[in-house]
């Protein structure tokens, strides 16, 4: 081959590379191109669903296509967390993550489909929030030394709901019976919305919830708080120990609400989705919407929002075999 022709050769070789280069940058800056599924692994109404929702709604804009919240409830978070794994990993259908489904559920659960720690992408952790244990107003306590009294003095005669099995709700709830010598009948639900409309109604007595989904309730009288999971008492809440106070330390953990998608996801489009969502917790009315329901901005990178998982599920795991916790 003649010289001429080797380098007229290597000249449109590297004109096609930099135009295969060219097109990639492109379909990366593209992204997103079509609305984005935003699955809640939980039924509407819960605190999962209302971050979600506050989220979503102002992040769309930012992040340039619709953002489509999407309930997939079951198996305290299972159903939805599964689906959530096992989507195409291009940033098109990601999910809310929380401490039930990527802790407490995986560390009691052995039938579980998918590994919490690599079988998804972390993107951000948007918020945490304390955990309430409330009755309803026909409950015989008002308080947690008669609520402890009321419970010691009837095993087995009241029940609790929670958002499912497998649940923060649950798992901390068993946690708390464990280490106060206490028993009640676990009743599990769809989300944490059901289990409160039926506490709410007095179809359940107790209820072990997240506090945003709780205290509108708790604030109109329809509940009663009787301890919280929180570094400090609550301003919203001022006469409510809490779970440390009590002497139950190892109970007194907050929920987290963060963004995952399924592994594998490229890193530019996950740089999308976080500073699109770092963005949109610092619109005031965003921030404000989720500090009223008593929660606080974490908006933390998917490096610390995977540290942060792992550390969780490690907590709940030694919980579980600690206190030899099964499910029901």
């Amino acid at each position: 081959m003649h010289r001429r022709t080797i380098v007229t050769v290597a000249k449109a070789l590297l004109g096609i590379g930099a135009a295969c280069a060219a097109a990639g940058v492109t379909w990366a800056q593209a992204y997103p191109s079509k609305p984005v599924r935003l699955i809640v692994p939980f039924a509407p109404g819960g605190t999962t669903d209302i971050v979600a929702r506050t989220v979503s709604e102002r992040m769309g804009p930012v992040l340039g296509q619709t953002v489509i919240v999407e309930n997939k409830a079951g198996g305290g978070g299972l159903v939805g967390a599964s689906e959530i794994a096992r989507s195409a990993p291009d940033g098109y259908t990601i999910g809310m993550a929380t401490v039930s489904t990527t802790a407490a559920n995986p560390a009691i659960n052995p039938k579980i489909t998918y590994n919490p720690l690599t079988d998804f992408t972390p993107i951000i952790n948007l918020a945490a929030t304390p955990n309430v244990i409330a009755v309803h107003p026909s409950f015989p306590a008002k308080d947690y030394k008669s609520f402890i009294a009321v419970l010691k003095a009837n095993p087995g005669k009241y029940s609790y709901g929670s958002s499912g099995t497998g649940g923060i709700g649950h798992l901390q709830m068993e946690l708390f019976k464990s280490l106060s010598g206490t028993f009640v009948t676990h009743i599990p639900y769809r989300g944490a919305g059901p289990a409160l409309n039926d506490t709410v109604a007095g179809q359940v007595p107790i209820i072990f919830d997240n506090l945003p989904s709780a205290l509108p309730f708790i604030k109109d009288g329809r509940l009663i708080a009787i301890v919280v999971s929180a570094p400090n008492r609550l301003a919203q809440l001022p006469n409510v120990p809490t779970f440390k106070e009590v002497g139950l330390e190892p109970v007194n953990r907050m929920a987290f609400y963060g963004i995952h998608g399924p592994k594998g996801m490229p890193k530019d489009v996950v740089d999308k989705i976080y500073s699109s969502a770092k963005k949109t917790l610092e619109d005031p009315a965003v921030k404000k919407r989720i500090e009223d329901t008593g929660s606080i901005i974490i908006s933390n990178t998917p490096d610390q929002f995977a540290a942060q998982i792992k550390a969780e599920y490690d907590v709940y795991r030694q919980v579980v075999i600690n206190q030899k916790l099964k499910l029901d």
